[in-house]
């Protein structure tokens, strides 16, 4: 069986621990921060806290000790809070098995360099990108867990890593597929939770579809001309990794992106907003850094900037739109 280690024990990390235990061939181990989290995982098989009512196989075990979790493991998937990323793996860093593969599940970008999770794991751990996979696709926490059908995207420069992660991360209702377009498949996360939270503005001002459904493609133009800016393929874009994961989070409830979007749409400050929040919304740290990103390669991204006009406060929420560019569609916006 493959030792397999999943680092962090939120909604995301459970689920995805959830995925793999549901795999016979993997030994699953789940590390959690809090001491109530990963007792409960152990006794109850629950972790009422990020997924209510959601039974986790006997198989699935938790601890709050970082050298037992990674004590041999063969893969270790990444799964906390992007802002918080590099704090974790310095302190992480001397216990990592040094032929593991490095997995990440996130879907930020950090504010004070801009780069991304797998960038950052390279950065500090010093591992070779062939021991680097991401992992991405139209996944919402809750509906994965319950067993739903649902696809992802094991992505890597190194094929083989790809497969073993990919092979690891598929059982009977989820299925992992490979590419080599690690840009991509990161930054086709990234960004749509950015339209997300736009799309969950409109919605929480009473806009209608047709709004949504103007931002959805315009936006979709936009992130891919950001993407292929900085080296991803179109035709990720247009994938699992892209559209799929833009249609998951622009209209479900179940999206902290789009809830965050919502509330702001109806008047809500940031502040509040991120006071209210009980989980991390990644696009809400992500809006500045992008746009910085954007600025270096001249790419236009009209509605993520009125995003952040939004949060700053310095756009009423109404005054969102999908029409303020004059390029044409397409997944490049050629």
């Amino acid at each position: 069986m493959a030792k397999i280690a999943v680092m962090g024990a939120g909604s995301w990390g459970t689920t995805f621990a959830k995925v793999l235990a549901d795999n016979p061939e993997n030994d699953v181990v789940l590390w959690a921060r809090r001491k109530d989290v990963a007792d409960e995982i152990n006794e109850d098989h629950r972790n009422g806290d990020y997924l209510p009512g959601i039974h986790l196989p006997k198989s699935l075990s938790a601890n709050t000790d970082v050298a037992k979790v990674l004590d041999g493991a063969e893969l270790v998937f990444l799964s906390v809070p992007s802002q918080s990323l590099r704090g974790n793996l310095q302190e992480w860093g001397p216990l990592l098995p040094k032929d593991a593969i490095l997995v990440s599940l996130m879907k930020g970008v950090e504010k004070e360099t801009g780069l991304r999770m797998s960038e950052v794991i390279a950065s500090v751990t010093g591992f070779d990108e062939s021991l680097i996979a991401v992992v991405s696709g139209p996944n919402l926490a809750l509906e994965i867990a319950q067993g739903q059908p649902a696809a992802s995207v094991a992505a890597s420069t190194n094929r083989s890593a790809a497969e073993k992660v990919a092979k690891a991360a598929s059982n009977g209702y989820f299925t992992t597929f490979i590419n080599k377009d690690v840009i991509g498949t990161e930054f086709g996360g990234i960004l749509k939770n950015l339209i997300a939270v736009a799309i969950g503005i409109v919605n929480g001002v009473g806009y209608g579809e047709n709004t949504k459904a103007s931002i959805m493609t315009r936006g979709l133009a936009e992130i891919s001309r950001f993407a292929v800016a900085y080296g991803a393929k179109a035709t990720t874009m247009v994938g699992l990794a892209g559209l799929g994961d833009l249609i998951a989070t622009s209209e479900s409830p179940l999206s902290r992106n789009h809830k965050a979007g919502e509330m702001l749409g109806k008047g809500y400050t940031l502040r509040e907003v991120l006071r209210r929040m009980s989980q991390t919304a990644e696009g809400l740290s992500s809006v500045a850094p992008i746009l910085q990103l954007a600025k270096a390669k001249d790419v236009s991204m009209p509605i993520v900037e009125q995003v952040q006009l939004v949060l700053e406060g310095k756009m009423d929420p109404k005054d969102i739109a999908p029409h303020l560019t004059t390029e044409t569609d397409g997944p490049q916006g050629e």
